[in-house]
């Protein structure tokens, strides 16, 4: 596995930051997660904001505000759209998992050798993509979060054996533009999912119940949401500037028989992190069970042989 930062597309040769300068990308699906690594094109110039395309299925106002905020160029007629497609040299896949095997085979035709599918979306498997598209055209299978909208996302990244070692640096600069990028094999995409897929909804989860007991503690509620969001950031900030396991960052606050311990027993008590760890694998379990289903529509009786 290998891992990168944002900060390293700073790093990055002039020769590749030229190549992806003369490249047209093309997103298929509109939403917040597009909109982000777009942006994040945009700001880090990766490309100039004319060289990316982006259209939805329903147009109007979402493509008119993009077009506005980013400068993108944009697709509202089918003739449009298909130009669009088969212009790009990199189609990003953005559309939501159930729209997928419709609007994939919809424009299958229209894609060519050449190309290189960049997918976003959930649980869609490589075989599956490239089953839908009826062509081997090298596909990168990423597993972003909604932190990219940031700048601080955590993506997983999976290539076909068919991506180029040009398009495998074209792949990682698109995201490391938003946020931290890891390279795994595709079978460990789902393990992606539980962490850091879904992990920012985790942690809002935590911040939800940390605001309520403060507020039936007695805090006001803005001040409970303050300190709740200092905290959490500065825990994350001290395990990433110390280096140290959480465990030994935790045992440093932890006094026997203080306030920080009574906290901590009671939650052993109830197994909190047992089930936290449960629901995490959960995540991943669902990511598997949605690329199954969504493979046996696509390849019905290729999936069981």
């Amino acid at each position: 596995m290998t891992m990168h930062t944002a900060a390293d597309s700073a790093a990055a040769s002039a020769s590749q930051n030229s190549q992806l300068q003369q490249l047209r990308f093309c997103f298929y699906g509109a939403g917040s997660m597009a909109e982000a690594v777009a942006r994040g094109m945009t700001e880090r110039k990766l490309c100039p904001p004319e060289g990316i395309g982006m259209f939805n299925r329903s147009g109007g106002p979402r493509l008119a505000e993009l077009r506005s905020r980013y400068g993108l160029t944009t697709a509202e007629t089918p003739e449009d759209k298909s130009r669009m497609l088969a212009e790009a040299d990199v189609i990003i896949l953005s559309m939501k998992p159930k729209d997928a095997e419709e609007a994939i085979r919809s424009v299958s035709s229209i894609l060519r050798e050449g190309q290189l599918i960049v997918s976003m979306i959930a649980g869609l498997s490589i075989r599956t993509i490239q089953a839908l598209i009826g062509k081997r055209l090298p596909v990168v299978r990423t597993m972003p979060n909604t932190s990219c909208s940031i700048g601080l996302g955590a993506t997983g990244i999976s290539f076909s054996p068919d991506v180029s070692v040009e398009q495998r640096m074209i792949g990682e600069q698109l995201f490391r533009s938003v946020g931290l990028t890891v390279t795994v094999e595709e079978n460990l995409l789902e393990a992606v999912t539980g962490v850091s897929g879904s992990g920012p909804a985790y942690l809002y989860y935590i911040m939800e119940s940390m605001i309520k007991a403060g507020v039936e503690l007695g805090l006001d509620s803005a001040l409970s949401r303050e300190l709740t969001v200092q905290t959490m950031l500065g825990a994350a900030e001290m395990m990433r500037v110390t280096g140290e396991e959480p465990a030994e960052l935790r045992r440093q606050v932890t006094s026997p028989g203080g306030t920080t311990q009574a906290a901590i027993a009671l939650m052993e008590e109830h197994e909190v992190g047992l089930h936290f760890r449960s629901g995490m694998k959960r995540s991943a379990e669902r990511a598997a069970d949605i690329g199954r289903e969504l493979e046996r529509s696509v390849l019905g009786d290729q999936h069981e042989s």
